[in-house]
């Protein structure tokens, strides 16, 4: 694909591209609403998808509304490749968008992204919280834009980007120091009210743009910024994680002692790990993730409430989705940036009025480039060329339709991960491997790659990595390592 002709110069940016880049369908159908929630970090560890530990009774009841992923992946497991790959339908690996210092903006400046074409086909976009990574916002994509919502103030792996109030409002629960976290593991209760968070403030917003008459079909995203770090939440959602009811991930000893050293780099077990071992403080650290979670279904709750009571609720395709999943030991590893299931799987579900049935649940894999052109494509729009994904509509008419695209996941350049219902595959930049059976290995505990047995399988699912790497663009330069914005 030639990067160049997806976009055009700088001058006809926003204007010219709300009236002339995108011809409107023609005589459309009255357009569905769109409710887009977005969540920050959350792995797969919710009751729809098999965890029993955490409580998510919010999104328990969302998920069997319509059509749930039990097998979805994000485009890249980073902040900001991820959001930049699901909004402007391309991939990490034809932009050159790999890290969170990248400012995507810079990079394409010209493409059309999701609510800019949908704003060209009529509908209102408004939205709060953390859509894009948030230092990278464009509030040309937007009719309407909380600005002091959902903000990276305290982000503990970009610190001192924006002011948003409420990450970490109110006092600690206790006073001792070592009460915020394992180095840069940051998790407290706070003695402060729901209402004191950032995340309550992007709810309050969609909640009146929802009880707020349109003109227009509505796309209205909610970004909610829990369970990324810090998992600092009001203490009455620690206190339902008990430290002794706590369980800890199931783990392998050794179990990088088969990984070749390009993933061990990746997985850094000298770092969070080693601190969080050596602190004795892990089921803490779980909790920290649990509690934060649970807020964040608290925060999807007071949504859906509002929702229920509004003028939309008949008409609104609701499309829920995570940036990508989080480590908490597997593999000595410790948040995302690794092409391992914990860092890459995340829940995904969609509710379409006259489309989906209520508690659908599909197996087969798909990815994040998906999103854009399936929602072009239920709303009646057309697909700009650029987008790389596909529509899924098919599946949710028929969640159990046979389906044979895989995900695919990019860390870095010329860092890919291939998942198939059956298989895992992960090529390095330096041509290292790794496979997993996630049939008889779930835990993807057995590298099979020099398996000569495996050669086939491995060339059959070598077929779907890109074909284009561009290299790293800004602060990626020369790409793939990580860089100091990702640590």
């Amino acid at each position: 694909m030639n990067l160049s002709r997806l976009l055009r110069p700088a001058a006809l940016l926003t204007a010219a591209i709300l009236s002339t880049s995108i011809a409107p369908a023609a005589t459309p159908p009255a357009k569905p609403n769109i409710l887009f929630i977005a969540i920050d970090d959350l792995r797969d560890w919710v009751h729809y998808l098999g965890y029993e530990q955490v409580k998510t009774p919010n999104l328990d009841r969302l998920a069997a509304r319509g059509v749930t992923f039990t097998h979805s992946y994000c485009a890249a497991p980073v902040c900001n490749p991820s959001r930049t790959a699901l909004m402007s339908g391309l991939r990490p690996s034809t932009t050159g968008v790999y890290n969170n210092g990248t400012d995507w903006r810079k990079v394409i400046p010209e493409v059309v992204t999701l609510p800019l074409h949908l704003r060209a086909n009529g509908y209102y976009a408004a939205g709060a919280g953390k859509i894009y990574h948030e230092s990278y916002r464009r509030p040309t994509d937007w009719d309407d834009y909380l600005a002091e919502g959902g903000t990276d103030a305290d982000d503990v792996e970009n610190p001192g980007k924006g002011k948003g109030k409420g990450k970490r409002a109110g006092k600690a629960a206790g006073s001792d120091a070592a009460n915020d976290g394992v180095g840069g593991i940051k998790f407290k209760p706070l003695n402060c009210e729901d209402k004191d968070m950032v995340d309550y403030a992007t709810v309050s917003y969609c909640l009146k743009q929802l009880a707020r008459p349109h003109d227009q079909p509505l796309f209205l995203a909610c970004g909610i910024h829990k369970p990324h770090m810090p998992w600092d939440v009001p203490k009455k959602y620690y206190e339902m994680y008990p430290l002794e009811k706590i369980q800890l991930p199931k783990v392998l000893p050794d179990d990088l002692a088969d990984i070749p050293p390009a993933g061990v780099a990746m997985a850094k077990p000298k770092g969070d790990h080693a601190a969080i071992i050596a602190s004795g403080r892990w089921k803490e650290a779980v909790q920290g993730y649990l509690a934060a979670i649970t807020f964040c279904d608290a925060m999807i709750g007071r949504l859906m409430e509002g929702f229920d009571k509004s003028a939309y609720k008949d008409n609104t395709i609701i499309c829920l989705w995570s940036d990508h999943g989080w480590h908490l030991g597997e593999k000595e590893h410790w948040r995302k940036f690794a092409l391992w299931e914990e860092a890459t799987r995340a829940p995904f579900l969609m509710v379409v009025p006259g489309l989906t049935k209520a508690g659908g649940v599909c197996q087969r894999t798909t990815d994040y480039m998906n999103i854009y052109p399936t929602l072009c494509d239920l709303a009646g729009l057309p697909i700009p060329k650029h987008v790389e994904g596909v529509s899924i509509r098919p599946l949710l008419e028929n969640p159990a339709v046979a389906w044979d695209r895989p995900a695919l996941t990019t860390h870095g350049y010329q860092n890919h991960g291939v998942r198939t219902e059956q298989w895992r595959y992960i090529r390095y930049a330096d041509g290292s491997e790794e496979l997993y059976n996630e049939q008889t290995d779930p835990l993807e505990w057995t590298n099979l790659a020099k398996d000569e047995h495996y050669a086939s399988v491995k060339a059959e699912l070598g077929k779907s990595m890109p074909v284009k790497n561009t290299p790293g663009k800004g602060d990626d330069e020369g790409g793939g390592k990580g860089g100091k914005k990702n640590q």
